[in-house]
């Protein structure tokens, strides 16, 4: 490999540990909360007001990721204060806790990185029981779990005690799909073979960790719908995406969708069930998947084809990459496709959950159907859930050609004209940044070294800056709307990478890569792909503040709001570092509520934010074990009960955050 691909990897290696040094993942704490809790004053609390609930991992169905409740308002937060603490001993140096608990009745119900199942008391945080998976980790180098689903079933037996009428749904680590009786956490013995089912049927030949779930599945109209993570960059004929759907009593399968191209010959499950394996190498959904049960869809944001970075090979199996997809809930018919990214060869897969939110106007004012669908550009497309259509103008803009000899690259790309792109599309060599007159040398240095032609320079030999980043813009923690007041508010993030393709001849057999950094193997291509950040030797990033960002945006108008930077660098320099507002990398996303606050982890200062969804002010925060790389969640049991909010600290290893398992909770002051 070339001395410059060495280069790569070396700074792809060290990225974790340049990154929580350079940008503060450990010791931010913001004291202001803390000198606010004095005697508890009651003022401004309303303890009725109304109730509402958690239901599912993007607060329910429609992942609109919104509350009702009013307790907790912009007035009163900054009362709030730590009432308990959960921590399930599922923690080790790889692990990432990205789990947002649900509420069921009066217990949440949470996942832990390893596929333990767990439940808690809703006001105590006290243990309930426990179910553990024991999935098989060989070759996971992060596991992680961001949740379990939940619906009610229709026993088989109606004299058998109403026995998993409620169920709790996992998707394992090691490709399965386990029912469990919500009430006790026992398997349900009529869902599959003894409470599970097998994912990998149908699947073909897979390697260790290959093919598998870190989402939960979609439960609506009493068909569950699972898509699966595919590991990034490894071969032309890895897994399919394909995406099924469940009998959510029996686990029978009801059908499967191939994601072919329309002129291709899509595997049916009833051609699996006569030996048929569905097609290799097809674009898959391992985010969060969304369902409109009304309307009887479920949607899909569609990741790459494989493999990620050369799509020579791929012979038109990326129809519907990088796309979000709309099926029939009950058939898994194909109804509508949107695709955010021609030709994806920058790992631009749409990794957000798809948000149903009904839009301002409409006939007689009745608002119309819609969705909003964030992608990893910093773009955010508003569209008809209904047909696909956007409900602002889409253009076609010209993309950059060549890269790479083989590959063809798309000549026109979509953008979005409301809203704006969240985020610069291009790193002019004038805006190249450092911290140190050092590292702003090395990294104009670096710069110049690098093909640099915007957001879609296509990956080539030199190497090529992929930016904002394949990271994001915006990932899997997705957005919030408050539909009451037509508003949005999302949180991205700026962290460019390096992506070289390199002979593989001259590779050799150096593939030391996991998902993020390092070298892919990409076997069935002429190419390995070499991903590292964009960073200066010294681990500072080559693009100026602010690197994250929290952003409100009207629907109507599809204009921003307000827009702030998101973290600070209190780590990276104690005595001052909370003044340099410059935001930090971010993953996880944002809850909005009828109080009028947005709360927020994602960053890498270790700090728990709420927002007044107004003006963007901050108005609390509180310290974390580590950092919360995972999306909030808030509910009242009972209309005597006490407003929670709750969120996992876990820290994330590929973002240098250190691990944790700590599922936190906030409350006002008890009126009694």
């Amino acid at each position: 490999m070339s001395a410059k691909s060495s280069s790569f990897r070396t700074r792809g290696a060290l990225y974790s540990r340049h990154l929580l040094t350079a940008l503060g993942a450990g010791l931010v704490v913001t004291f202001a909360a803390a000198c606010d809790l004095q005697d508890g004053s009651h003022a401004g609390v309303d303890y009725k007001g109304p109730v509402g609930g958690w239901s599912q991992v993007g607060g329910d169905s429609s992942g609109h990721r919104y509350s009702p409740n009013t307790q907790i308002n912009r007035d009163n937060v900054k009362h709030l204060k730590e009432v308990w603490r959960f921590e399930s001993g599922d923690v080790t140096p790889a692990t990432s806790l990205q789990v947002t608990p649900i509420l069921v009745e009066d217990q949440l119900v949470l996942c832990t990185p390893r596929n333990q199942i767990v439940s808690i008391d809703a006001e105590t945080g006290a243990e309930r029981w426990r179910f553990d998976a024991k999935p098989n980790l060989k070759g996971i180098y992060n596991p992680l779990c961001r949740g379990v689903a939940q619906a009610r079933v229709e026993p088989s037996n109606p004299t058998n005690d109403d026995k998993c009428t409620t169920r709790i749904y996992l998707g394992t680590l090691d490709a399965r799909l386990i029912a469990l009786d919500a009430e006790t956490g026992t398997p349900c013995e009529d869902f599959g073979e003894g409470g599970t089912v097998n994912l990998l049927a149908g699947i073909g030949e897979t390697r260790d960790a290959e093919y598998y779930m870190t989402s939960p599945p979609v439960v609506s109209n009493g068909i569950i719908v699972t898509g699966a993570w595919v590991t990034d960059g490894q071969r032309v004929d890895a897994p399919g995406g394909v995406i099924r759907g469940w009998d959510a009593r029996t686990g029978e399968l009801v059908w499967a969708w191939d994601p072919v191209a329309e002129d291709a010959n899509p595997v049916t499950a009833e051609d699996v069930a006569n030996g048929a394996t569905y097609t290799r190498g097809t674009a898959n959904a391992w985010s969060l998947l969304s369902a409109d049960d009304a309307l009887g869809l479920v949607y899909l944001p569609m990741g790459n084809a494989a493999p990620d970075h050369y799509g020579g090979e791929r012979k038109g199996l990326g129809r519907y990459a990088s796309a979000v997809v709309a099926l029939d809930i009950a058939t898994g018919e194909l109804i509508w496709d949107f695709k955010t990214v021609y030709h994806d060869v920058w790992d631009y897969d749409v990794a957000s959950q798809p948000v149903l939110y009904t839009h301002p106007g409409g006939e007689n004012g009745e608002g119309i159907p819609a969705l909003a669908q964030a992608t990893k550009m910093g773009h955010v497309f508003l569209l008809d859930r209904q047909t696909g259509e956007p409900l602002f103008p889409v253009v076609m803009r010209p993309a950059p050609q060549g890269g790479i000899t083989g590959e063809v690259i798309a000549a026109q790309q979509p953008i979005p004209t409301l809203p704006p792109p969240l985020h610069p599309h291009s790193l002019p060599d004038d805006e190249v940044w450092g911290l140190t007159p050092i590292d702003r040398a090395q990294c104009r240095k670096l710069v110049a070294s690098l093909r640099n032609d915007g957001i879609f320079t296509p990956p080539s030999a030199e190497g090529s800056i992929v930016f904002p980043g394949l990271g994001g813009g915006i990932n899997w923690g997705s957005l919030s709307v408050d539909d009451r007041q037509g508003r949005l508010v999302v949180n991205s993030m700026q962290n460019p990478f390096i992506v070289q393709l390199v002979a593989r001849e001259e590779a050799g057999n150096s593939l030391d890569g996991t998902d993020l950094v390092g070298a892919q193997p990409q076997e069935g291509t002429p190419y390995v792909t070499v991903r590292a950040p964009l960073l200066s030797d010294w681990g500072m990033p080559c693009t100026p503040p602010p690197w994250g960002l929290l952003t409100s945006i009207d629907l109507a108008s599809g204009q921003i709001e307000w827009q702030r930077p998101l973290g600070n660098l209190r780590e990276l320099a104690p005595a001052f570092g909370r003044f340099f507002e410059w935001g930090t990398p971010n993953q996880g996303g944002p809850i909005q509520t009828a109080g009028g606050v947005a709360f927020i982890g994602a960053t890498m200062d270790r700090t728990f934010r709420a927002f007044d969804t107004e003006t963007g002010e901050e108005l609390w925060s509180a310290l974390l074990p580590t950092s919360a790389h995972a999306t909030p969640m808030t509910y009242r049991v009972g209309p005597e009960g006490r407003q929670f909010v709750v969120v996992a600290a876990g820290g994330h290893a590929p973002l240098g955050s250190p691990s944790d398992d700590a599922i936190v909770a906030f409350a006002l002051p008890s009126k009694d």
